[in-house]
């Protein structure tokens, strides 16, 4: 029997019709057609525009609202597919492969007048991007000049979603466990020496697959994959003339459509073969241990404020989707030229959406939220104490097990490390972490006390939340690699062309005692082991430490500290590196490994300095010179402390002890250590103080220290000691 649903009750020249269905939005495929819904609040009517892919007119516009005829009279009469603020409408007999659509929206003439200078900003000769395009076609290879005239630069395509995912689902690893690398996915493989096929796609990360296993990260967190406009804001080097892109993607055009230019199925302009390289790597990475997090941008778009591109959201509802000031200027608080309404109920909406879509249909484990202040803020700009949209991310049914990490701080001066609304759910990129340890390796003083509480997962932040609400880091994308952390007391960002007055000025680096790149092998070797005292007391540190890629076998970026512009060598991963130094590489995997080894580093609430399982032992103690007593001074630079093996995860499991010394002094200095149980002896997992193979072992074959009651401790170095019975 038919559906009644796959006959047409309108139609328009030659083109079958029926009314639509308001939701989902965007383009679905149905029995014998495609729905097709678009929500504007303010439009006074709507065409759908419909092009063959890759053709430059389009073959037909359909309007939403006019004059029909019936399908078996002919009769001419006035139809009306829109229910409330929703076009809606079915289009019979299309071939979904090989369309591209938009729309045209238009409004009364006194809403189009008020757009001076913002508010209404209707024209009805612009074709619009639906906002919820799931695959955008116009710029389907990465770098490509575009056709500067063409009338829709950005297209929407049809997906179907019916990926073989066989029995794969997200890992839901305890964010306690996690060990996060971020990562670029074309700067990961981009550079000749990747040795991948694919360079610079999906499929060239899944051929890396087995180096991530091998390093031991079991969480990926990948800066924007979705449709961005590698060409917005270019401009040239400004002394060699190359093209300057938007590289990094913070910058969207469509929030639910994989980047083409980052699949190898891109240049095909099948839209569902991009996505599926993306599920086939989400779902491999997932058959390795490894999950995936996606750095989601819903702050501000491509279209940038009253002199930027109308691409999609000002075009269809501008005051819907925008903060405008009373003037109808664009509020600015991402930096980039405009913020997006997200307590808006339909924008609130929209992100929602977005997200269970990537969590549903791509198998995604959680999100990083750029710039997130904003979406605190209210119409007006101002925080707000209980953010609709933040609650309603936090409480929703589909995102339930999705890890939700929070940017704590926007470009408007609103910072909320350890103050974020975070309803029981979200984590913060904890900055905080971040400058204490830069600050301490470069030897400050006056840091021990805030070091302690760093290291303890930031009681002093997320006290009623636990230490998985700090993400710890200390590079990421925006800043210095670990390699230029310790050999920069400045930022060189000349070659980005803005007289180097861009980036961060506030890195809390030191150049080891020459700025940038030398041949003295003093400086050499400490850089490295200054590298290795920051990873190692990030991977001992109570929280969730993220790690950026490349800084485990020393990438250098020459001193850039904003790399947001440039895709090249100088921004891509440099494989060479990890032939070249291969102890650095080992380091990291065995820190990994020995994180992930020791349940005492994986607590869920925050340690107490006490013993509440009758070991004799206080769960955390702090140690200094003299075992027990350290030394809270302003000009101290040495601290250590010891995790008691059977206070793990609250008295919950049983670990081994754990010693953790840090010296940021340029003295040696001789430590003495606590003593351990009868039966007991302190093993050396780690000493940046001396030379490779000796400064790490590989858990569990770590050598027993030979003089149990003190250790001599290098200048500059860390030491960490595991207790085993011998």
């Amino acid at each position: 029997m038919d559906r009644i649903d796959t006959y047409p009750t309108h139609i328009f020249k030659e083109y079958n019709l029926r009314p639509g269905r308001p939701y989902p939005f965007g383009a679905t495929p149905v029995p014998g057609g495609i729905n097709f819904s678009v929500f504007s609040r303010n439009a006074d009517y709507c065409v759908l525009v419909l092009f063959k892919q890759g053709e430059s007119k389009p073959f037909a516009e359909i309007p939403f609202r006019g004059m029909f005829t019936r399908p078996m009279s002919g009769e001419p009469f006035w139809g009306d597919f829109r229910i409330g603020n929703v076009f809606s409408m079915v289009v019979f007999n299309l071939n979904y492969e090989e369309i591209e659509y938009g729309f045209r929206m238009g409004a009364p003439f006194h809403k189009v007048e008020r757009g001076k200078p913002g508010f209404h900003r209707f024209d009805a000769n612009q074709i619009l991007l639906d906002p919820y395009a799931r695959s955008i076609g116009g710029r389907d290879v990465w770098g490509k000049t575009p056709d500067w005239d063409n009338i829709f630069p950005h297209r929407g395509r049809i997906v179907f979603d019916d990926f073989d995912w066989e029995s794969d689902r997200p890992l839901e690893i305890p964010t306690e466990n996690l060990t996060i690398y971020e990562m670029h996915v074309r700067g990961f493989t981009r550079h000749p020496d990747s040795e991948t096929k694919h360079r610079g796609t999906f499929a060239g990360l899944r051929d890396k697959i087995p180096y991530l296993k091998q390093l031991g990260v079991n969480c990926i967190e990948l800066m924007p994959i979705y449709e961005f406009d590698e060409f917005e804001g270019s401009h040239k080097h400004p002394e060699t003339g190359e093209m300057l892109v938007n590289y990094w993607g913070y910058s969207t055009v469509g929030f639910f459509s994989p980047k083409a230019g980052y699949a190898a199925t891109g240049k095909t302009k099948d839209g569902t073969m991009v996505a599926d390289e993306l599920r086939t790597l989400v779902k491999d990475l997932h058959q390795n241990g490894i999950e995936v997090m996606l750095d989601v941008v819903f702050n501000h778009t491509a279209e940038g404020n009253e002199y930027g591109p109308t691409i999609s959201f000002r075009g269809i509802d501008n005051i819907t989707y925008y903060m405008l000031t009373p003037e109808g200027y664009y509020f600015n608080f991402s930096g980039t030229g405009n913020t997006l309404n997200c307590n808006n109920p339909v924008v609130r909406g929209m992100v929602l959406d977005c997200l269970r879509y990537w969590a549903s249909e791509f198998h995604i484990d959680g999100f990083r939220f750029d710039l997130a202040a904003i979406l605190g803020r209210d119409e007006s700009g101002a925080p707000m104490l209980n953010p609709p949209l933040l609650e309603a991310l936090a409480h929703d049914p589909v995102l339930a097990k999705c890890k939700l990490i929070a940017e704590a701080w926007d470009a408007g001066g609103l910072y909320q490390v350890g103050s974020f609304p975070a309803f029981g759910r979200w984590a913060e990129w904890n900055g905080k972490y971040r400058d204490t340890l830069r600050r301490w390796i470069k030897g400050d003083g006056g840091l021990v006390s805030d070091l302690a509480l760093r290291l303890q997962g930031s009681p002093d932040l997320y006290i009623t939340r636990g230490p998985t609400a700090s993400i710890n880091f200390i590079t990421c994308h925006d800043g210095f690699t670990l390699m230029d952390m310790v050999s920069y007391d400045n930022k060189h960002n000349e070659d980005n062309g803005e007289n180097n007055n861009d980036g961060a000025n506030d890195n809390n680096s030191w150049n080891s005692g020459w700025e940038g790149r030398t041949d003295d092998p003093e400086i050499n070797n400490l850089r490295f082991r200054q590298i290795k005292n920051a990873f190692a007391l990030l991977m001992v540190s109570q929280g969730v430490p993220m790690m950026l890629m490349g800084d485990e076998f020393g990438q250098t970026q020459n001193g850039n500290n904003n790399m947001y512009c440039h895709d090249s060598e100088l921004s891509w991963l440099d494989w060479s590196l990890l032939k070249k130094n291969p102890d650095l590489f080992r380091f990291f995997k065995n820190c990994i490994a020995f994180r992930q080894a020791h349940p005492v580093f994986h607590n869920r609430w925050h340690l107490r300095g006490q013993d509440y399982v009758g070991s004799g032992y206080p769960d955390i103690s702090w140690h200094g010179e003299r075992a027990w007593n350290a030394d809270w001074s302003e000009s101290s630079r040495l601290l250590a402390f010891m995790l008691d093996g059977k206070h793990a995860k609250g008295g919950t499991a049983e670990d081994n002890s754990i010693y953790a010394l840090t010296n940021t002094h340029w003295e040696a200095h001789s430590v003495e250590l606590p003593g351990l149980p009868d039966g007991k002896k302190w093993h050396v997992f780690a000493n940046t103080g001396v030379t490779s193979p000796q400064d790490t072992w590989e858990p569990g074959s770590e050598p027993v220290l030979s003089d149990q009651q003190n250790i001599f401790v290098g200048p500059r170095s860390v030491v960490i000691l595991v207790s085993r019975a011998v």
